[in-house]
């Protein structure tokens, strides 16, 4: 199955192995939720001296005006990207007073939905919309689920590079046809083997009985504050987690076979009406209550582990910028936040990620039927729920196999990738990766999710005291952490330079909102 890989590693030209191992770019999104001394959901607006939440480059917020966002540039390095999102928390860690950044995904100390405060970016229309979707989301799906953080990771291959793979392949596709159908490939691959992140990387096999509330569950009790999993790994990622509604016909599946079938999918369901979501209304009382009342207000709504995207050139909708320049890179959202680690990922986590985007990319990948598009959810809902039962079977085009075997196989396919990302690094880390992630294979109670929930036994402790302690550790990290001295300044200056932007923003902007919503949705 897994013999295409090596065997195109062995006809692969040196440019292009050079191109693989040094060339292409890494970025990194990280959410954390800024909490108060006493661990809950800080009440407090963004604060003014982390700059705009509208115009940040790389300071903003995600659902909640306390779910702070940190974004990093592309880099070429793993390493570069993580030291810039070191340098980004330390900035940030700076401007806090007497809160902190919860060190895991899931939240806690919650007090109902309406204790959840809705991220503000101001008096622009842009603000207000950015506004207004968030109100939607919570709305249909609740405010606790929008408060789970993560972390994205998100890959491109160098420009250089496609040139030479289509020669390689000898394709008669056009250059851009070939790139996009290169990463639409590389991206079912991603979902088959999607349940692999969450039982490598997952790190929420327990939760605080505050995120469900009164809602009924299936979760067992690991103290009189924790509901748990004894094999989970990534209850985020699971049926309590980041979601999209399945009931009444709501669901949306997004087709990944071609890049044209992919925005066709989406577009549906950003102009297709939903009963379910009429009951809700738009303007409501003068206030809008969500953007529109269709399957999906606008694509960010669609959760899904792995996303094609391109930069987006002003408010251009992420559908049009997609069909006019193609894939620019591809957006990873299936890791948690590392509570080992204070930046919530560990440069070996990045180091295995892009050699299993290589190995994606390499590997044949043809399309996926309704069959396998089923086995796909049931797989990663299987991984993230019992990931760690020695008993669990995963499906695989119609047959069972056992998660450990599967991931073994897997594990073993990817050596060569990792020797040729190796090639000309004598460090050899990315072999040193993947050593590692075939120990937590071997041995299941290496993964971070069962070193939590040991943990948690040994301090004598629930989710809520455990994740408070790792997040008081890493701000005495970061409190002790002294940045590049340059990319400080630039934090300060781009700081000011965010609040201007949002401030003419705002002068500038003359229409009403309902105009300028109409107008962005009217693109074509």
């Amino acid at each position: 199955m897994y013999q295409s890989v090596e065997n195109r590693i062995r006809q692969l030209p040196d440019d292009i192995g050079r191109y693989l191992a040094s060339g292409g770019a890494v970025g990194l999104e990280k959410e954390s939720l800024r909490v108060s001394e006493d661990g809950g959901i800080s009440q407090r607006p963004h604060p003014p001296a982390l700059g705009s939440a509208l115009t940040h480059p790389y300071i903003t917020t995600d659902y909640s005006e306390a779910l702070a966002e940190l974004i990093t540039p592309p880099f070429v390095r793993s390493g570069q990207a993580l030291d810039f999102l070191r340098d980004t928390q330390k900035f940030v860690y700076d401007h806090l007073d007497n809160e902190y950044l919860w060190a895991t995904s899931m939240p806690c100390v919650l007090d109902g939905g309406d204790n959840i405060p809705l991220a503000y970016y101001g008096t622009s229309n842009a603000g207000i919309m950015k506004n207004v979707y968030r109100r939607g989301l919570g709305h249909r799906y609740g405010r606790t689920m929008q408060v789970i953080a993560g972390v994205h990771f998100n890959f491109s291959f160098d420009e250089a590079f496609w040139p030479l793979y289509r020669e390689f392949r000898r394709s008669r596709l056009t250059q851009r046809e070939f790139s996009d159908a290169a990463y639409l490939g590389l991206i079912r691959n991603l979902q088959r083997f999607g349940w692999l992140i969450p039982y490598l990387f997952g790190a929420s096999p327990a939760v605080c009985k505050s995120f469900l509330g009164d809602k009924p569950t299936d979760l067992l009790e690991f103290d009189r504050h924790t509901y748990y999993e004894p094999y989970a790994t990534s209850l985020r990622m699971g049926d309590i987690g980041y979601t999209n509604s399945k009931e009444k016909g709501v669901g949306i599946k997004a087709n990944y076979n071609s890049l044209e079938s992919y925005i066709r999918s989406l577009t549906h369901a950003i102009e297709t009406p939903c009963p379910m979501w009429e009951e809700i209304g738009v303007e409501v009382n003068g206030r809008y209550e969500q953007l529109n009342a269709n399957i999906l207000q606008i694509e960010n709504e669609y959760y899904s582990t792995v996303r094609p995207k391109q930069v987006l050139e002003g408010l251009e909708k992420p559908t049009l910028a997609l069909r006019r320049r193609g894939v620019r890179y591809i957006e990873l959202r299936s890791l948690d936040v590392n509570a080992f680690d204070p930046l919530g990922v560990s440069e070996e986590q990045l180091h295995f990620l892009r050699a299993f985007m290589v190995f994606c990319l390499l590997l044949e990948s043809p399309p996926i039927n309704v069959q396998e598009r089923r086995e796909i959810d049931q797989n990663i809902g299987g991984a993230a729920h019992r990931g760690r039962d020695p008993l669990l079977y995963l499906s695989r085009l119609g047959r069972d196999i056992r998660l450990n075997d599967w991931a073994g196989e897997l594990l073993q396919a990817m050596e060569p990738v990792c020797e040729l990302l190796d090639k000309w690094d004598a460090d050899q880390p990315y072999r040193q990766a993947l050593l590692q992630q075939q120990a937590c294979v071997a041995e299941p109670d290496r993964t971070p999710s069962a070193r939590m929930l040991q943990e948690m036994r040994e301090q004598g402790e629930g989710f809520f005291h455990f994740a408070r302690r790792k997040s008081l550790q890493h701000r005495d990290y970061f409190n002790g952490f002294i940045p590049d001295a340059e990319r400080y300044r630039m934090f300060r200056q781009e700081t000011e330079a965010s609040l201007i932007r949002q401030q003419e923003m705002e002068q500038q902007d003359k229409g009403d909102f309902a105009r300028f919503l109409a107008d962005y949705f009217a693109q074509r």
